[in-house]
């Protein structure tokens, strides 16, 4: 590999299905044996950027799981096994970090491969760490974090949350209304590494936002967008431009893996509900009557998810139509590449010195991140716009910096 170009990649949740997807995915395609379909990254849309090649990303990261790589990508099936074989050994080369976590926030937590330690500020060290010395031990000056842990329960914003002062006053404290999603982006912050949150757990409170600010993080989140959340961004709009009015909108998911099972607890259901719920109105400009999201777990499905939608229109002289909307996919398929993509423009926008909440990446997240009193984009149309803006004015000044060092070599 080509240390001036590898990039690490630091992933909480590194056992999970979308994880270890990603991580096989990325060894397949090193050797030739996978297409690079799926990545916006690897389109023409980014070929004049200078991004991370995917030969050149190493992997490490924290899992409740101690399995390898390889034995959790088996037991997770989303990649068949004639596949995983033929890339083994790199596979079974990665075991994950002790993880922090807590009973609090995940109820089925799968495995016990937890810090020991006993403080809050004990875990941040350990995870600081073990970030350093992953760097150290791959030779790396740039890494991101990606977040790819299960779904917490439902935590609103409190008084520990608005301050930095406040939020470092909670971790000396203890304080159980600190998440690990917050103590993994905090962690970040202190290293000065972009993050990614691609769950819907609360981890951008106003603190870490402030912080991710100061310290010159760029920092993206909130839920990535595969699936059915894409799909119901993309119809809105074209309901808009058409003037059909939508009277209801029923959504709902079955699915059987890991992350099925965590939303099966109410918590971090509502969490998740929330996350899909909130695009609509914004796309629509009104409030729908009826629209409801439902999630259920079931065990047979494992990792091939089926989404549902039942939409109910209004059109012209109040004639009442119907739109159905069958979505069987395999969830952590769609979200790899996303994750890909977002770890590659992260990297770049450090690259650039761009700081705190990158909203050119809200194409990518269900819940995309904005400061308060701030109205997201979730219209799918309007989100690319965004991204392909600033990736225009990126590429520019690249190509500008490639033509000054040409010249002054000239």
């Amino acid at each position: 590999m080509n240390e001036s170009k590898r990039i690490g990649v630091c992933i909480a949740g590194s056992n999970g299905a979308v994880a270890t997807t990603m991580i096989a995915g990325a060894a397949l395609m090193r050797r030739g044996l996978a297409p690079r379909h799926g990545m916006m990254s690897e389109s023409a849309l980014c070929k004049d950027l200078d991004l991370a090649p995917l030969d050149e990303i190493v992997f490490g990261g924290w899992d409740l799981r101690g399995d390898t790589a390889y034995d959790a990508a088996l037991s997770h099936g989303v990649i068949p096994q004639r596949l995983l074989e033929q890339v083994k050994p790199e596979l079974e080369a990665l075991r994950p970090w002790p993880a922090v976590a807590s009973e609090r926030y995940v109820a089925a937590m799968a495995g016990r491969n937890l810090v020991t330690v006993r403080s809050f500020r004990e875990e941040v060290a350990m995870i600081v760490a073990n970030i350093e010395e992953f760097k150290l031990k791959h030779r790396l000056t740039r890494v991101v974090m990606v977040n790819l842990t299960s779904t917490e329960r439902y935590t609103e914003v409190e008084d520990v949350h608005r301050t930095l002062a406040a939020f470092e006053a909670g971790l000396d404290a203890d304080d159980p209304r600190i998440s690990p999603a917050m103590k993994y982006l905090y962690a970040a912050c202190q290293l000065g590494i972009p993050h990614c949150n691609f769950t819907p757990s609360l981890s951008k409170i106003p603190a870490l936002e402030d912080m991710a600010e100061r310290r010159g993080v760029p920092i993206a989140g909130e839920d990535g967008k595969t699936g059915q959340t894409m799909l119901k961004t993309v119809l809105a709009p074209g309901f808009v431009v058409r003037s059909l009015q939508v009277d209801g909108w029923y959504s709902t998911n079955i699915l059987g893996n890991n992350d099925g099972l965590v939303l099966d607890d109410p918590g971090s259901n509502k969490t998740k509900v929330n996350s899909k719920s909130g695009c609509l109105d914004d796309i629509l400009g009104y409030a729908v009557p009826a629209h409801q999201v439902r999630i259920d777990y079931y065990r047979p499905r494992g990792d091939q998810k089926e989404a549902w939608d039942s939409i109910d229109l209004v059109g012209f002289l109040g004639e009442r139509m119907q739109l159905k909307v069958n979505f069987l996919c395999k969830d952590s398929i769609l979200a790899a590449p996303l994750v890909f993509d977002l770890v590659r423009l992260l990297d770049l926008a450090k690259r650039h010195k761009e700081r705190g909440i990158q909203r050119q990446l809200s194409v990518f997240f269900k819940a995309p991140y904005h400061t308060a009193g701030e109205r997201p984009v979730h219209d799918l149309f309007k989100q690319q716009a965004l991204l392909e803006a600033w990736i225009a004015q990126i590429a520019s000044k690249v190509t500008s910096a490639s033509r000054s060092s040409a010249s002054a070599a000239g």
